[in-house]
């Protein structure tokens, strides 16, 4: 993944200068300036920072594609999940599969 690529993705989608994140992030606007005009990535206590900043973790950070927040609800629901037999999750899945139909 192109970090540089994915800060200025980010920016994007909120609609932030290099100065908004600087303020959000708590760095010096000239640190985030350097790290475009050096065409350097950041170390990753920078990039923590940065992350904190937007509000999103590393991991997500580095998620590609689409991102799915996981929230206590979906928790319990994986939790459930991974203590499932192969034939058990088949079975799950149809049965929400089918619960889906009924609501269309």
């Amino acid at each position: 993944m192109d970090t540089l690529a994915r800060l200025q993705q980010l920016l994007r989608e909120r609609g932030w200068t290099e100065y908004k994140l600087s303020k959000e992030c708590g760095l010096a606007q000239s640190t985030i300036g350097n790290i475009y005009r050096r065409n350097t990535v950041p170390s990753i206590v920078t990039l923590e920072t940065i992350c904190k900043g937007f509000g999103i973790t590393m991991s997500q950070f580095f998620t590609e594609g689409n991102m799915v927040e996981l929230t206590p609800e979906l928790k319990d629901v994986f939790d459930a999940w991974v203590c499932l037999k192969p034939n058990q999750k088949e079975a799950a899945l149809e049965m929400l599969k089918a619960m889906r139909n009924d609501n269309e």
